[in-house]
């Protein structure tokens, strides 16, 4: 595999992890007591190595390219709001995930 490639796996992992993260957050926010605590560290590690995995490709990688990459994070934030917490993603919302997956798609391959 070369490097772009690692380097887009790695990148889509990422974002993974970071909606994950803020979905974790959120699931977090909307509880009490003890599962609020364990959602946010959840959370926050999620985030958190998603970060680190974030700065390794963007040490070795273009910013444009790179940051351009991050826009999946949208994608499967909306994703993931709507499969784990049932929020309504709205025509308007899937036009803008569309482009988005569009543009992400255009930065991967230039």
């Amino acid at each position: 595999m070369n490097s772009k490639k690692l380097f887009i796996v790695m990148l889509v992992f990422s974002t993974i992890l970071g909606a994950l993260g803020q979905l974790l957050f959120k699931i977090g926010l909307d509880s009490l007591g003890i599962n609020l605590i364990f959602f946010l560290i959840l959370g926050i590690l999620s985030y958190g190595v998603s970060t680190i995995i974030y700065l390794y490709v963007l040490g070795r990688a273009h910013l444009s390219w790179t940051y351009g990459l991050g826009g999946l994070s949208y994608i499967f934030a909306s994703l993931f709001a709507l499969f784990f917490i049932n929020e309504p993603i709205t025509l308007l919302r899937w036009i803008g995930i569309l482009v988005i997956a569009l543009g992400t798609a255009f930065i991967g391959i230039s």
